[in-house]
């Protein structure tokens, strides 16, 4: 079985789960997990950063798409950043970056959070084919 873990830093009102190694069906509850916790602790503004994560499969998809609705009607978002090309490769075939504010970086999402700022539309990362 493969190693997943889900790390969990606050940064002012944003709270960032910093996601590392393989999301399947097994180790999607740890991410259900740590969204509940926060829910639960009125966090609403959320930012995944996907820099380590290896690997995601639709069970790990799915749990993001259990709790928008209830982030959002709290006026909070689940922003997403640091995809490598392959992870974001999934996000991208499945319609995720209509759906989510997507970044190639951290900061960006937490600037959106903390200044409400628009930023360009998040560009494909280049695979060098």
């Amino acid at each position: 079985m493969n190693d997943f873990k889900v790390g969990i830093r606050h940064m002012d009102t944003v709270t960032v789960f910093d996601l590392k190694g393989y999301l399947d069906a097994h180790t999607a509850p740890d991410l259900e997990q740590a969204f509940l916790s926060a829910i639960d602790g009125r966090k609403y503004n959320l930012v995944v950063n996907f820099r380590d994560l290896a690997y995601i499969s639709s069970a790990g998809l799915g749990v993001l798409m259990q709790f928008i609705e209830d982030v959002r009607k709290n006026e909070g978002d689940i922003k997403l950043s640091n995809m490598s090309p392959r992870v974001f490769n999934v996000f991208d075939l499945l319609g995720f970056p209509m759906l989510y504010e997507i970044y190639a970086e951290e900061r960006d999402a937490l600037e959106k959070f903390r200044n409400n700022v628009t930023h360009p539309p998040y560009q494909k990362p280049d695979t060098g084919e």
